[in-house]
């Protein structure tokens, strides 16, 4: 396993393998890695000649001073995860000044308004930080396919805009949740809980199952009021909005059309720490 600090040289490493027409997969991550992060991996590992992880927590996408601060970092036990699915990853773990170079500030970006629903709503300026930075990462790898997980569906569509917008040469994978087995989404925040808020989170996603069930034969309307009257029963927990919404619009619904997909998103806090989960309801 190979690990570049430097732009400069994983661009050198790579760029005789890009003229040889070697595919590369791509795997952008703020570390503390998870099943999912592993298996964003081996599907990586499967379809292309080479493969990329990076590890870098990102400032400018944080709106919350705390919560870059407390962001866990965990590169030697990254590594460690990495290895056990194989030692031909290379690793790019950059320091803030490589990637900015001093300039740490996001450029501004448009999505079609897909950043103004839900995260964007509530995180004001993130979206204009992810876009930096997966941005300035494609121009570093130079990737033919980069792989995101769906729990952060809002940021796959996000994306997938910025690639068709500024015409970028990759291909975005898609990939399904990985879940604990209590169903919680696997989040590197979920370090951060103790033993038992993190027993107590499996609820988020018990919530999110009873609401598609609701969702088949009630209104969007009775759906939400569901999952806003379920969460006022554990007072532990803190909603900060459960909202159901086009798949490709990202826009809210208040009613049903037969002919869209909608997804419910949900972001949620306990001991302080904020979770986000989605489901497909159709």
């Amino acid at each position: 396993m190979l690990i570049f600090n430097k732009k400069s040289d994983l661009s050198a490493f790579l760029s005789p393998l890009i003229n040889q027409n070697k595919s590369i997969g791509f795997v952008p991550t703020m570390g503390a890695l998870h099943e999912g992060h592993l298996s964003l991996l081996e599907k990586s590992l499967d379809e292309n000649d080479i493969t990329v992880m990076s590890i870098f927590v990102n400032p400018t996408q944080f709106n919350n001073a705390e919560d870059l601060e407390k962001y866990p970092r965990t590169l030697e036990k990254d590594v460690e995860k990495m290895s056990v699915v194989s030692n031909k990853i290379i690793v790019y773990a950059p320091s803030v000044s490589d990637i900015y170079e001093g300039n740490t500030v996001s450029q501004s970006f448009e999505y079609d308004g897909l950043e103004h629903q839900m995260e964007g709503m509530h995180r004001p300026g993130h979206f204009d930080g992810v876009g930096t930075i997966v941005k300035r990462l494609f121009e570093i790898i130079q990737p033919n396919k980069a792989y995101f997980g769906e729990k952060d569906f809002q940021q796959l569509q996000i994306v997938k805009k910025l690639v068709s917008k500024h015409k970028l040469p990759v291909q975005i994978i898609g990939c399904a949740i990985f879940r604990e087995k209590s169903g919680l989404a696997m989040s590197s925040r979920n370090e951060r809980l103790s033993p038992e808020a993190r027993k107590k989170a499996a609820l988020i996603f018990e919530i999110l199952t009873k609401a598609k069930e609701i969702f088949q034969t009630e209104t969007i309307k009775e759906t939400i009021k569901f999952v806003e009257k379920s969460f006022k029963k554990h007072p532990e927990f803190e909603l900060e909005y459960f909202e159901i919404a086009d798949e490709e619009t990202l826009l809210s619904a208040e009613t049903k059309d037969v002919t869209k997909k909608y997804r419910g998103f949900i972001a949620v806090f306990i001991e302080k720490i904020r979770l986000i989960d989605n489901i497909s309801l159709n």
